[in-house]
């Protein structure tokens, strides 16, 4: 593809672009999925093409095509920089990128278990595996949904500033969903996932078919034992699994600069936070948050993003005060820096916006024991089922699945669903110790017009939050 790649780039040059980039994107790969241990249906993966983006007159112009030709890719380049230019007349300022220091760089994640050598039969029994291990746990579980996906994505950026990128990242996804019901009551797990960069080494060290009947067992107990929560004032621990979704939607969304500077309010929504709260603080010392698209395995990542730009960690936060946002090259350049390389795509056909890769709390130097030791009254809230968050990433609601009381620096019964509703400042200010070790959960982050949902890593470390109000 190099040579259409070179080519798109240059013709754009030629009819007027101050600058141009193409990328060659091919995604190929499975998706079927089993329901109470009947295949529901298998989806081929396949998709190929070519997106052009354009800078020219001010102004930003992307076209795409699935045709692999000279014609249809010169075609291609008249759409976007017609649109640049069209839809400059219509811009009060110009755009501008950001200047990069670009390089020419392949890289590759190599699997240890390559599951493109495996037919489905072999993949299916994996599934087969999570099925039966749940129905022979001992509780009862009238609907079990498994899915199993896998794809790899081959990536060939280039631009006329230099760059030349190519890539090729395999995934793999393992997804359930389990309702239990016992004593005429019913529990769920959402859709739980077990999804990593890399082969199916990493599932089989992560023993999803183990949790499965971890979760089960769970949601019985929970409905046998299980006692309403404490309401009031109390000290909360948030496990990995609610810390991420936490820094995920009340700190890395607002954190994106296309939402602070308005582009995402029509489709997304807004953020609290503004250009000139860098340097503020927003929680305690005990809290860093950190943004790193380079963690091995990780379901979100990558050492390039789709502007071309080499990733590096992000720290969103640091020892509580605001520190950077996600910047791709236009939005660096309005704040006078360079890119973090947060630029990403879903697929050819998309362009590459504002994105998160991997969000976590960072560890701190508490362990668990230590976390629960001085509580006289708690509620630790283990895993989720529900959480809600408005527009501008400031009140926000979760609900717990797994919870439990916590009395006098003891785990005791099973608590259903306490609910803590909170602002943003209100909850990383609370927090006063973290523990010292850090779990990731896997999940799709949709955005953009038309949407784009791309994987990532949400997670970090246990965390302490004093005198906090729950309600049931």
């Amino acid at each position: 593809m190099e040579d259409l790649i070179e080519f798109a780039v240059d013709m754009a040059l030629k009819k007027g672009a101050k600058y141009s980039e193409a990328r060659y994107h091919k995604k190929a790969g499975i998706d079927f999925s089993l329901k109470n241990g009947e295949l529901q249906g298998v989806e081929v993966i396949n998709s190929e093409g070519i997106g052009i983006r354009v800078l020219a007159d001010g102004a930003l112009g992307f076209a795409s095509t699935n045709i692999l030709t000279k014609e249809s890719i010169a075609n291609a380049v008249e759409v976007a920089v017609k649109l640049a230019k069209n839809s400059s007349k219509l811009r009060k300022a110009p755009i501008e990128f950001s200047e990069e220091t670009f390089h020419r760089v392949s890289y590759e994640v190599i699997p240890k278990k390559d599951f493109s050598g495996l037919n489905m039969e072999d993949k299916m029994d994996y599934l087969r595996r999570i099925e039966e291990d749940v129905l022979a746990s001992g509780v009862n579980v009238p609907m079990r949904f498994i899915a199993y996906t896998d794809w790899v994505e081959e990536r060939l950026f280039s631009n006329s500033e230099g760059a030349w990128i190519l890539s090729k990242i395999p995934y793999v996804n393992i997804m359930y969903n389990l309702v239990v019901y016992e004593n005429n009551q019913m529990e769920q797990a959402p859709f739980i996932s077990t999804a990593f960069t890399g082969g199916l080494e990493n599932i089989d060290m992560a023993k999803p078919w183990d949790r499965a009947v971890e979760d089960a067992k769970v949601l019985k107990n929970l409905i046998t034992h299980g006692k309403s929560a404490p309401e009031g004032t109390v000290d909360v621990i948030i496990s990995p699994e609610v810390a991420g979704i936490a820094v995920h939607e009340s700190v890395g969304h607002p954190y994106e600069s296309d939402r602070i500077y308005g582009r995402e309010a029509a489709q997304a929504g807004e953020s609290f936070v503004k250009p000139d709260m860098l340097g503020e603080r927003i929680g305690s010392d005990a809290v860093t948050v950190i943004e790193d698209p380079t963690l091995p395995n990780s379901w979100g990542f990558y050492l390039y993003d789709d502007e071309g730009v080499k990733a590096r960690p992000r720290y969103l936060i640091r020892d509580g005060i605001i520190n950077e946002f996600l910047l791709n090259r236009e939005y660096a350049y309005k704040l006078g820096t360079v890119s973090n390389a947060a630029a990403r795509a879903v697929n050819y056909d998309r362009e590459p916006i504002v994105r998160m890769a991997n969000t976590y709390l960072a560890p701190g130097d508490h362990s668990f024991e230590e976390l629960i030791e001085d509580i006289k009254i708690g509620v630790y809230i283990k895993s989720f089922n529900e959480w809600n968050i408005d527009d501008r990433r400031f009140q926000q609601r979760y609900i717990g699945r797994e919870a439990y009381l916590i009395e006098n620096g003891e785990i005791k019964n099973p608590v259903k669903r306490p609910i803590l509703e909170i602002t943003t400042r209100g909850l990383w200010s609370s927090v006063d110790a973290v523990g010292k070790d850090i779990e990731f959960y896997p999940g799709t982050c949709g955005k953009g017009e038309p949407m784009q949902g791309v994987p990532v890593w949400m997670g970090g470390a246990h965390a302490r939050l004093r005198n906090i109000m729950l309600r049931r």
